[in-house]
């Protein structure tokens, strides 16, 4: 009989389930120490002692509505003008993004392939140009933005203070000029926040290296000296990746602040969302063996690269853990408990309830606390049912009930980080109504929601990088405004 052993592979299945859970619980749990830093730390640097000169780095397509507004903010640095050189590649552009870029004092050039289409193609070329007309080399570091966004003032001499402690790769503060357009764009808001606390600020404490985020990044010229190879749906991971792998820290400022742009259009941003998510799961697929030979060899597996600490047995574990850390943020979690769920837990017991029946089974068990307060509300509801056909759509049923208030639960329990960050974060949020703030804490579930279903669609559809249309023609001068 097909099912004579289903008892023996339900209760292996199960226990498989239950271990995988706690072995992915327990890789995760030391983030906690990270949530805990980031209220009440950052690290901070000193003033530079030298005003050292950058490359800024802009890919842009059809950009002609916000580019001159980047661009006017750059120019309003207070950083001495001969220390910076603005690049743009005009990425297959058909409006005027090249001509209002030379307007406004960059050097541009225009880059026409519509084969090879990714932001990380576009920088390629640049850089690949930036090599024949100047030398890569002849700029110390470089930024890079997307051309929707604006800097404060002081943006590039606060970034200027950590390269001048000797750091390598820096990220920064990322705000958003759009916050309150509509719960879209709140959303994205809040989830660029969220990393800021939950991540950036803890790495940059520990000397750790925590994740470029596609924008608002400056790094040494060292890292491109052989150009730029990172030409993927999501260049940013590739690039935090290859840094970890090569034995780099990723650092955090938390006083350099940007604004730019966030969808809008639920469309845009599902779009955005399934690309994010393909490309989590190619960068893990690219990069774990990497990251997984640092974690066994450490400084064995580093060639030439300067240590973040000078005492060789802190730094191999700094390396170690560091490269451990990214490859946790690379991984593909919810891919993975999909997995474990769909096949030892959820289809071994189908099977099992056909071969054994549904006997005195709970409707919604008392496992989650929304189940234990239908309990209390309604009772529970128990199923009888003999082995067969019955007994297995039962059995279907339970299952999808459990996992839909599991999703409940979830989405209740999160309400916690947007308030979390509306009080935290208030100083630096533009002042939105009481009523707005309501409507973003009641939305704000919906964006990992998307995250989450997001990541098991891009296992199956091939995903093509498409442009993000950004509108807003909000300056540097309506931001400070709007903030008074």
């Amino acid at each position: 009989m097909v099912f004579s052993n289903i008892n023996d592979y339900y209760a292996i299945g199960e226990k498989i389930y239950i271990i995988s859970g706690i072995i992915i619980a327990s890789l995760v749990s030391y983030r906690m120490i990270y949530l805990i830093i980031g209220i009440f730390f950052t690290r901070k640097f000193k003033e530079a002692k030298k005003k050292h000169k950058y490359a800024i780095l802009i890919a842009a397509r059809n950009e002609e509505k916000v580019i001159g507004n980047l661009l006017s903010s750059i120019n309003k640095q207070d950083y001495p003008k001969d220390n910076i050189t603005v690049f743009v590649v005009a990425d297959n552009c058909n409006d005027n993004t090249a001509k209002i870029s030379r307007n406004n004092g960059a050097i541009c050039y225009e880059r026409f392939n519509d084969k090879d289409k990714t932001k990380g193609f576009a920088l390629q070329f640049l850089l690949n140009k930036i090599e024949e007309d100047y030398g890569r080399l002849s700029f110390e570091g470089y930024f890079i933005f997307d051309a929707d966004n604006l800097l404060n003032k002081d943006y590039i001499s606060k970034m200027n203070d950590a390269f001048d402690s000797g750091e390598k790769i820096i990220t920064s503060y990322r705000n958003t000029k759009n916050f309150d357009e509509n719960w879209i764009a709140s959303n994205y808001a809040l989830h660029w926040l969220r990393s800021i606390r939950n991540d950036h600020r803890a790495r940059s404490v520990l000397r750790l290296a925590t994740n470029i985020q596609g924008t608002g990044f400056l790094f040494a010229s060292e890292i491109v000296k052989d150009g730029w190879k990172f030409t993927s749906l999501t260049e940013d991971r590739a690039l935090s990746a290859d840094s970890v792998v090569k034995g780099y820290s990723i650092t955090y400022n938390d006083e350099a602040e940007f604004f730019d742009e966030q969808p809008t259009n639920l469309r845009i941003a599902l779009r955005q969302r399934l690309r994010w998510s393909k490309g989590h799961l190619l960068a893990y697929v690219e990069t774990a063996p990497s990251l997984i030979k640092n974690i066994i060899f450490g400084r064995k597996y580093i060639v030439n690269k300067t240590p973040v600490i000078n005492n060789k047995f802190l730094e191999s574990i700094r390396h170690r853990f560091a490269s451990f850390d990214m490859l946790m943020h690379q991984t593909p979690f919810l891919v993975f408990n999909l997995f474990f769920w769909l096949f030892f837990s959820a289809l071994l017991y189908v099977i099992y309830s056909y071969s054994n029946g549904v006997s005195n089974t709970s409707l919604v068990f008392e496992t989650s606390l929304i189940g234990r307060l239908l309990t209390n509300i309604f009772k529970d509801i128990y199923f009888n049912f003999a082995p067969g056909i019955e007994a297995m759509f039962a059995s279907l049923i339970i299952v999808l009930i459990l996992r839909l208030l599991f999703r409940i639960e979830t989405y209740l329990l999160s309400f916690i980080m947007p308030i979390y960050i509306f009080i935290i974060e208030r100083k630096r949020i533009k002042k939105i109504t009481f009523i707005k703030k309501i409507k973003y804490i009641l939305t704000w579930p919906i964006f990992d929601l998307i995250g989450i279903y997001t990541s098991y669609i891009a296992l199956f559809v091939k995903v093509t990088w498409k442009p993000i249309p950004h509108t807003s023609e909000v300056t540097i001068e309506d931001i400070y405004l709007s903030k008074k």
